[in-house]
């Protein structure tokens, strides 16, 4: 017999979860809609280790990022790190099977990171990437591709547009218009410094930004109109569409914007003939802080039923990068892809009350009436399962109030219930446990045809 004493108290790490079977089974369920997405268009899975050599992952990372990465000496003293992300290690994977490859490699990747950042509301320390991306290409057609695979995968997980009323929006912009913009301007050195200020824009007051604005410009000898027209290019208007903003933000970038404009002009041209040019915007204000990325960049907004923003930040973003494997070999990669976050989406979902509960992936309970009786309930469930329904039978003759109670946790919609008199003549009683309606001296097949309508 054990002690009291020693027992050790069941306990998890700061910003680290547990998932019972319906929280699990959402995520489980989400995952799949995505992955099928994702192999619709011709994306193939790899995986890799959870832990790398910390050189690999740290790369020409900043000190915030190596603050943030679990970092140890394994028993046999090699200095190695869990993933933060799946960037990197499929910048050292490309890198390391290139001669294996083949171009351009479509892949995706789902699976868990770990991030030693503070946890806090919505922020945990591991957690659910969805990751996809082409390399090897630099055309505008793995850009489009990347942002209409995102679009599909949202599609069905947020739903599509109704009555004019969108559910989220995928809003695209182009680093290299940006950094344009700044560089015609004498701003080159400052732009890391310049970004950030900008993508802070919405949450400080106006004032705040433009003194630092008016701060960073003067250091390069460059004048205060030159805030009132950065102001011009990130702004944006509701009367104004993709194409006009990009028209007047390639005249405000100056010599040399019409290549990137451009190949906004060729994607959008592919969303319009796809029919899901209404999904995206051009939003001059989209940054996304990586250095790495130097094409389109995009961030997602999703929207409640009344059209209003739901303040979770981006559930879906990524962008372009020219050069995924410059760290590891001579050769240049380009690539581009983007990110699902499992866990935002998932807190997205429910501030919609759009998240479907499910308590398991059960159909129909079978229920447990008289225990000489379970050879015939099993003859049932083959049969149901033959028909391709989910089916368990209950394996206990325990009171039937106890039975329903256990069915109702699981979230089971419908109850088979049969007597001596039902097994000899071959048939059963289908309950709806949601609805109470029965229906009387059913066999497996039109039982199936009940369930499945």
């Amino acid at each position: 017999m054990c002690h009291m004493e020693n027992l050790i108290q069941p306990r998890i790490l700061k910003g680290f979860r547990d998932f019972l079977p319906e929280s699990e089974i959402t995520r489980s369920s989400l995952i799949e809609k995505i992955t099928k997405v994702y192999r619709s268009y011709g994306f193939v899975p790899i995986d890799t280790p959870v832990l790398e050599y910390t050189d690999i992952l740290l790369r020409k990372s900043n000190g915030e990022t190596e603050k943030q990465v679990f970092r140890f000496e394994d028993n046999g003293g090699r200095d190695v790190a869990m993933r933060f992300d799946l960037t990197v290690p499929f910048a050292r994977f490309t890198a390391e099977h290139f001669s294996e490859l083949y171009m351009p490699f479509k892949r995706y990747h789902i699976a868990k990171v770990w991030r030693g950042e503070k946890p806090q509301a919505g922020r945990y320390r591991e957690f659910v990437q969805c990751d996809i991306d082409t390399v090897g290409s630099d055309s505008a057609t793995c850009d489009f591709e990347i942002l209409s695979v995102l679009k599909a995968a949202l599609d069905e997980i947020v739903g599509k547009s109704e009555n004019g009323k969108k559910k989220f929006v995928i809003k695209v912009n182009h680093r290299g218009l940006i950094n344009l913009f700044f560089k015609n301007k004498g701003l080159e050195d400052k732009i890391d410094e310049i970004l950030p200020v900008l993508d802070a824009i919405k949450k400080v007051p106006e004032d705040v930004t433009r003194t630092k604005l008016n701060e960073l410009f003067s250091a390069c000898g460059v004048g205060e109109d030159a805030v009132s027209k950065t102001y011009e290019f990130i702004g944006s208007s509701a009367d104004a569409s993709f194409l006009d903003l990009i028209d007047r933000n390639e005249k405000l970038a100056g010599e040399g914007a019409s290549v990137y404009c451009d190949r906004l002009r060729e994607i959008y041209k592919m969303m319009q003939v796809s029919g899901i040019e209404s999904s995206f915007e051009f939003d001059p204000l989209i940054m996304r802080g990586l250095d790495y990325y130097t094409g389109i960049v995009f961030e997602t907004t999703l929207f409640d039923d009344n059209g209003d923003e739901v303040k979770i930040g981006s559930v879906c973003s990524g962008g372009r990068y020219d050069n995924l494997t410059g760290l590891y070999m001579k050769e240049k990669v380009s690539g581009v892809g983007g990110s699902i976050g499992l866990d935002r989406l998932i807190a997205g979902l429910e501030m919609l009350g759009k998240l479907e509960k499910k308590g398991s992936y059960l159909d129909v309970e079978i229920f447990n009436q008289n225990g000489d009786d379970v050879v015939a309930y099993h003859k049932v469930a083959a049969e149901l399962r033959a028909l391709g329904i989910s089916v368990e039978v209950f394996p206990e003759p325990k009171k039937m109030n106890q039975q329903y109670k256990v069915t109702e946790a699981k979230a089971v919609k419908w109850g088979v219930l049969m007597n001596a008199e039902d097994i000899e003549k071959g048939c059963f009683t289908l309950k709806n446990l949601q609805t109470r309606e029965q229906f009387v001296g059913v066999n497996a097949a039109a039982a199936a045809d009940l369930i499945k309508k």
